[in-house]
């Protein structure tokens, strides 16, 4: 009798993904403590282990697999000491600049890198009426900064764009959101207080809570160094860029389970990433006041 032995079956790796997009969130230090904080910044948080070199190096790998656009996240980047040398960098390396910040601290040469390199601006907002943002974001005195650094910087022809997000009953996110329209600001988005982060009341994240475009394009990555899927998905770490190269962990097997598993869960996903997070949406195009249906269910719209 003769035992045929099968042929092992080759495989082929899997091919990486385009990365279009990816969050860098500088640091974890904040000047406010707003009650939703997906990252649990604050005052007591920190810059991490990511030193501002080990930031090129990532703006470097980005730019290398084709990347687009990087957003600058917090915790509050304006507080991060290097913020304006790494937009700099990145602009050098043909990235498109975005920073999202809660615009209550600016000095002069931010503005200056600001204005020169070409890069847009996104900010939170939550109430037309100063008390009421102000207990949101735990910091007296943030509406009136946050809305004369608005001002200031349509005045400077920087373009930026607003997210409104309801955390509270009562709070008067619509007028907040016409009232973002009514200083000039011509991109403003919506969304509800998601379980994440101090907003989650201590109860543990979950997958189906995401909005189900994780990892499809984007990824960030943390002030620790660990990629996730993204900002809000950091319960899933899949590789750190401190141990492998950004391009390894995104065509790794870890990646892939992460992706299979958010598309296996979150089959209710809303048709669109919430506009405040992004400066591009994914899959479908970028939410203006025009697309109100776009938004989330429990956001406010236009």
């Amino acid at each position: 009798m003769t035992i045929t032995t099968p042929e092992p079956k080759l495989t082929t790796p899997r091919p990486p993904a385009p990365l279009d997009f990816a969050w860098l969130e500088v640091t974890g230090f904040c000047n406010e403590e707003c009650d939703h904080c997906y990252a649990d910044s604050g005052p007591q948080g920190t810059h991490g282990k990511m030193t501002a070199d080990n930031w090129r190096s990532v703006l470097d790998q980005l730019a290398a697999m084709g990347t687009k656009n990087v957003q600058f996240i917090g915790g509050e980047p304006t507080l991060y000491p290097h913020l304006g040398d790494l937009i700099i960098y990145a602009r050098g390396k043909g990235l498109a600049v975005e920073v999202f910040s809660n615009m209550t601290y600016i000095t002069p040469a931010l503005w200056d890198v600001f204005k020169s390199t070409g890069t847009s601006l996104a900010t939170s907002y939550y109430s037309d009426q100063a008390d009421q943002h102000d207990a949101v974001t735990q910091h007296r005195g943030s509406h009136r900064k946050t809305r004369a650094n608005v001002t200031k910087a349509l005045e400077l022809g920087i373009p930026i764009r607003g997210g409104v997000v309801t955390t509270r009953p009562g709070q008067r996110a619509a007028e907040a959101l016409q009232d973002l329209i009514s200083l000039g600001v011509e991109e403003v988005g919506g969304d509800r207080m998601r379980a994440f982060g101090r907003a989650s009341r201590g109860v543990a994240p979950k997958v189906a809570d995401l909005c189900g475009h994780c990892a499809h394009e984007k990824c960030a990555i943390l002030p620790d160094g660990s990629v996730v899927p993204c900002v809000l998905g950091r319960f899933m770490p899949v590789g750190n860029v401190l141990d492998s190269p950004l391009a390894d962990i995104w065509a790794s097997d870890r990646l892939a389970e992460a992706l299979a598993t958010i598309e296996r869960e979150c089959d209710t996903a809303q048709s669109c990433t919430p506009p405040q997070f992004l400066p591009m949406c994914g899959p479908c195009q970028p939410c203006v006041p025009s697309v109100g249906h776009c938004d989330p269910p429990g956001a406010p719209t236009p």
